[in-house]
């Protein structure tokens, strides 16, 4: 009877952590896996290229608020994404990552840094990025040559609305792109930023505070 007790708690601890945590060696590619899953992008693909910028401090809130630069989303987000990838490639592009899945302690923690909804949604409410639902793009060539979108990643002026249309030709063309073929993969656009996409199927998912380990 105590050996049953002491391994019914081991695997009671072992579910508390795998829900409050993931290890960048989570079984992606298990065939078994939940398109709701938390996985990572790289175990999918090696076709993106990757600028999280909030790894960093080259951003918008001028801090560093993940600890690693890591993109996980939830499955169906990734087969997405790889999905609108592949077409791109077809016309001579690839998608550079700004940012994905957000844990909601981080949007607490860019919330306490900006506490303005103009700039960062409220984590009362949380936004897509803490569903595994959203990702912040851009367009760069094959060879990984970036592509003029009209403005940086994070400018917050009416220059980045899709809307905008006082801009160069080439700009509006490289937007077009980027939001026909990420439409056509299942997403939607936002209207204000011309790099912020949700998936459709993934506005319902609930938020979320899964984190990943750092290597």
């Amino acid at each position: 009877m105590k050996l049953f007790f002491l391994s019914a708690m081991f695997l009671f601890l072992n579910s508390a952590l795998a829900q409050s945590s993931l290890p960048n060696s989570v079984t992606e590619k298990n065939d078994k896996v939940n398109d709701t899953t938390f996985v990572n992008l790289k175990s999918y693909s090696n076709a993106f290229v990757f600028d999280m910028k909030y790894a960093t401090d080259d951003n918008f809130l001028k801090a560093k608020v993940y600890d690693c630069a890591e993109c996980f989303l939830r499955l169906k987000t990734v087969k997405a994404l790889v999905k609108a990838n592949t077409k791109l490639a077809q016309k001579g592009y690839k998608i550079k990552i700004y940012d994905c899945y957000r844990p909601l302690d981080i949007q607490k923690k860019m919330w306490e840094i900006v506490p303005n909804p103009k700039y960062v949604a409220n984590p009362k409410t949380g936004s897509i990025h803490n569903r595994g639902g959203a990702v912040d793009i851009s367009l760069v060539t094959l060879q990984g040559e970036a592509v003029d979108m009209g403005t940086d990643f994070d400018f917050f002026g009416e220059k980045a609305s899709h809307l905008y249309q006082d801009l160069p030709k080439n700009v509006l063309q490289n937007r077009k792109l980027l939001k026909s073929v990420m439409i056509s993969a299942g997403f939607n656009s936002f209207d204000s930023e011309w790099w912020h996409y949700n998936l459709k199927a993934g506005l319902k998912n609930p938020v979320s505070n899964v984190k990943w380990e750092c290597e």
